[in-house]
């Protein structure tokens, strides 16, 4: 009990910091959370060989209400296409349910490395930003349902949103920027839940959780987390206009190239 305890007091401040450094530099808190709970969950004594699948799916599960405030900000600046949800939707919603099926079928270590690997590439994007001017047009019908697909479960198998895959992809494809941001916020939501839901079902049967999980979620982190991450990112948008966040932005990136590289040869 007292290590439930221990980890959700924890969770409060990371989510307050998550959620400051997503207002400020526009990142999805899975990049944060998810290498953070694996190294807070054992140093408070959770060990658990399903590990990485917990971090993963409590990080995601923690974007569902975040997704919501951000989302229900752009839709009122009409920053959403949402008619790019019709050819889309169906695809983020198979694509992050299956994501749960399928990191229980990934070893613990595998899943480690692969986010591993995925946090040192997003840092490279972080560092010098995907910048598109483009004329092309978006593909239509089933090529927009698979990418949607794919997009959907990487984002559930590492944790996050999704924005940083959809963006690069509806820029390149001539989309507005605010409009592909606008779209990243709402899509965010439906990857969370749908994910988060797969890895609940998927888990139930799991051995060796912790107390106090759901599936492959760990209640006490998710609930820490969301409790002071809603609060602080409006500070960490406001302090975006005045910060020097683009440097920030870069340095940030090395702190997460570095511990990318830790948990590779971990």
């Amino acid at each position: 009990m007292d290590s439930l305890l221990l980890v959700f007091f924890i969770c409060l401040v990371l989510g307050g910091f998550v959620g400051f450094m997503a207002g400020l530099l526009g990142i999805g808190g899975g990049l944060i959370v998810v290498p953070a709970l694996l190294y807070i969950l054992p140093w408070v004594g959770i060990t658990s060989s399903q590990l990485p699948h917990i971090a993963i799916a409590t990080s995601l599960a923690a974007i569902i209400l975040t997704s919501i405030s951000s989302a229900r900000a752009h839709h009122q600046r009409g920053n959403i296409p949402w008619a790019l949800f019709k050819p889309m939707l169906p695809g983020l919603l198979l694509g992050a349910m299956a994501s749960g099926f399928i990191a229980e079928r990934i070893a613990a270590e595998t899943l480690q490395q692969g986010f591993a690997i995925f946090i040192m590439l997003m840092t490279l994007q972080m560092a010098f930003p995907f910048k598109a001017s483009s004329e092309r047009k978006l593909p239509h019908g089933a090529l927009l349902f698979v990418a949607a697909a794919a997009i959907a479960v990487l984002a559930g198998l590492t944790g996050i949103g999704g924005g940083v895959l959809v963006v690069p992809f509806l820029t390149f494809y001539g989309l507005q920027m605010r409009q592909a941001v606008g779209f990243s916020a709402a899509m965010g939501f439906f990857i969370s839940l749908s994910g988060t839901l797969g890895y609940v079902i998927a888990g139930m049967n799991a051995p060796d959780l912790p107390l106090g999980s759901v599936g492959f979620i760990y209640l006490p982190a998710l609930l820490g987390l969301i409790m002071t991450s809603i609060f602080m990112a409006p500070f960490g948008v406001k302090a975006a206009s005045t910060w020097p966040t683009p440097v920030l932005k870069k340095i940030f990136a090395l702190m997460l190239l570095c511990v990318g590289l830790k948990l590779m040869f971990s």
